[in-house]
């Protein structure tokens, strides 16, 4: 299948991919699966993030999303969130701070009154073919935001989410079979992995269900944000399925996790991979 070759800046703009990666903007049908629930969904501007947050609020759900600078994305986002009749919040800033965090769970809580479901995406990457090239401060913040934002998150939200919410965490199939240019990123995955499992067992006695999901290669502005061209036009082609996923794929999964239709998923690993199995 492929794509164009391409390169932009990290994290990536969205609007300025080729193809623009499909988020369900045109095709995602809801039927009121998350009714008045209360969401929160970080990286929500695009990618995987924007393709949940669409599909969630065509649930019935009203939508906040965090989000680095990608400004004209997230307003984007947010238009087609009130474009569904549901209630919408936008923040920008680092979620590599902790206190950036539990600022984003605040603003959302005073607002709304609580929250019924977290879904923690946004994620850094960056790809090297040697382990010289990894320097400590990449190390660092790959780290704080990917795993990092995932517990201050996840501890300032807890208290403020009822029984029968649900936090969702992005992980990836990186997390099982680890792509050696990907060292970082994918330890990191690992971790969110595992933390979702501890979560589910301690927040299980609250009623709050801990689930994560373990895409495999999916269209998002990650790719040429952080990929040479020459590993883009080729993104995808080595799975089952022969082509990378789009973001909009994903989306049904994290609607079930959040909806009331998934209340005894709970410590799961859903692997969306196009066929490349994990274990």
């Amino acid at each position: 299948m492929g794509f164009p070759e391409q390169q932009q800046v990290p994290p990536g703009i969205q609007s300025e991919m080729s193809p623009l990666p499909d988020c369900g903007e045109d095709s995602y049908r809801g039927s009121g699966r998350l009714a008045g629930k209360r969401t929160l969904i970080t990286g929500g501007d695009s990618g995987i993030g924007r393709a949940a947050a669409i599909a969630f609020a065509r649930e019935g759900a009203d939508v906040a999303i965090a989000y680095l600078n990608e400004h004209d994305d997230a307003k984007q986002v947010q238009q087609l969130i009130e474009d569904a009749g549901r209630r919408a919040i936008a923040i920008s800033g680092d979620l590599s701070d902790a206190a950036h965090c539990r600022s984003v769970i605040e603003t959302v809580v005073e607002q709304w009154g609580g929250l019924d479901v977290l879904v923690v995406n946004a994620a850094y990457q960056m790809t090297h073919d040697n382990l010289q090239e990894i320097s400590d401060e990449e190390w660092d913040y790959t780290f704080k935001l990917n795993i990092g934002a995932f517990f201050y998150l996840a501890k300032a939200a807890a208290p403020h989410m009822p029984a029968g919410s649900s936090i969702i965490a992005s992980s990836s199939v990186n997390s099982d079979s680890p792509n050696p240019t990907l060292a970082p990123y994918a330890a990191t995955k690992a971790a969110i992995a595992n933390f979702s499992a501890s979560l589910a067992q301690l927040l299980g006695p609250d009623g709050i269900r801990v689930n994560s999901v373990a895409p495999g290669p999916i269209w998002t502005p990650l790719i040429p944000a952080t990929m040479p061209p020459e590993k883009v036009s080729k993104f995808g082609d080595n799975v089952p399925l022969g082509r990378a996923g789009q973001p909009v794929e994903l989306a049904p999964v994290y609607v079930l996790l959040a909806s009331d239709e998934g209340s005894y998923i709970s410590g799961a690993r859903v692997a969306v991979t196009g066929g490349r199995p994990i274990l």
